[in-house]
């Protein structure tokens, strides 16, 4: 499956945002360019959103992101961490494609959890990421949720080529944060247990490794 095609005008170079802070270079690339004979490399931004930009589109919104399911659904499943030897500190994550080289940087990480699918007394929940459905989704393990009490973010399992785990969109987030029991019955420091259709789950916390101190850099978007 090819990628579409993308822009091959004039070199752009990577707005400086938190990047500058951690390096002090000034990233270049050009969009489609061949390092070496018919390879061909692009480069991409996943927001805390899911969604999925050309690297250097100046304004990224829900117009601007790629919306073609069929696209994103190839797109995500290959992603992986970025072992090629080029760009691997700025862009930690690559989904390749034959010949091409899509590399990735995110703002947090690459898999984003969208949508909740699926029945609970059923047992059939999905976490549904990165705009592909029933078809880009993993099974809803309540008990491996972390909250991180600093920013309120939180995390589940996901697939584990990509990091072994995903980012929870902050509107679901919001939806899951009554479900979250603290010791003392207050809200403070981490959760303990998460409540879920009438059923408590203690909370595992084996992500937390994974996430702190984090494995790749976090980048702003430029």
């Amino acid at each position: 499956m090819a990628f579409p095609a993308l822009l091959r005008g004039p070199r752009h170079l990577l707005s400086p945002g938190r990047l500058a802070q951690l390096s002090r270079r000034c990233l270049s690339y050009v969009q489609g360019q061949s390092p070496e004979p018919r390879v061909r490399e692009y480069f991409y931004y996943i927001d805390h959103q899911g969604q999925l930009f050309l690297d250097d589109m100046k304004v990224k919104n829900f117009i601007t992101c790629f919306k073609d399911k069929q696209f994103l659904v190839f797109f995500f499943k290959q992603v992986q961490r970025n072992k090629s030897g080029r760009y691997e500190e700025h862009f930690p994550y690559v989904s390749p494609c034959g010949r091409e080289r899509n590399y990735i940087r995110c703002d947090d990480r690459p898999v984003v959890f969208t949508h909740l699918l699926g029945d609970e007394p059923s047992g059939a929940q999905q976490l549904s990421y990165c705009g592909g459905g029933d078809k880009l989704a993993v099974r809803f393990e309540p008990e491996k949720l972390v909250m991180l009490p600093e920013n309120g973010r939180v995390y589940h399992p996901a697939p584990g080529k990509s990091g072994g785990v995903g980012l929870v969109k902050s509107s679901l987030a919001f939806e899951m944060s009554p479900c979250f029991e603290f010791a003392g019955g207050g809200n403070a420091g981490n959760p303990i247990s998460f409540l879920w259709y009438g059923k408590r789950h203690t909370l595992t916390n084996e992500l937390l490794p994974l996430i702190l101190p984090q494995e790749v850099p976090t980048l702003a978007p430029p």
